[in-house]
């Protein structure tokens, strides 16, 4: 059962690091931010004019690094089970999912509408996988060491 549960989390882990490793960042943070940015406009624009939230001016190449960093170093953990790296690819599910799958900014008939949706809910699959793993690791109680009763000593 061990080497099953290994071979699952690196099987899993591997979408996450070399989607990490195959980046190519550059100096301005490469093809990703390009496309990000203007994703990431619209974003903060519904943000911004449904909700009145302002959202603080972020580089976008910051945004790009940070989710490389995340995507790696959290599947690493992953791999050898540590709820922090299920943590770190939760949270960048959470960011990265709804600004980079925006079905919702398509009318329903468009080509783009369907393949961002999918893509959408598959990310969305990955992120319960996540709960999953997590809530998982929180519910198997922890080995407690048994005392060994003490004899009592007869005279």
């Amino acid at each position: 059962m061990g080497f099953f549960s290994f071979a699952g989390r690196v099987l899993f882990a591997s979408v996450f690091i070399l989607s990490a490793w195959f980046n190519d960042f550059g100096v301005d943070g490469g093809p990703a931010a390009k496309a990000l940015r203007p994703k990431f406009d619209v974003l903060t624009g519904h943000l911004t004019s449904h909700l009145g939230i302002q959202v603080p001016g972020i580089e976008i190449k910051e945004l790009v690094a940070a989710a490389i960093a995340f995507k790696a170093l959290g599947g690493l953990l992953f791999i050898f089970g540590s709820s922090l790296g299920a943590y770190l690819l939760l949270l960048h599910q959470a960011i990265i999912t709804p600004i980079v799958y925006d079905f919702y900014n398509y009318d329903i008939e468009k080509k783009e509408f369907v393949q961002l949706f999918v893509k959408f809910v598959q990310g969305m699959a990955l992120f319960g996988a996540l709960l999953f793993f997590i809530g998982m690791k929180n519910s198997i109680p922890k080995r407690q060491v048994k005392k060994k009763p003490t004899k009592t000593k007869t005279v």
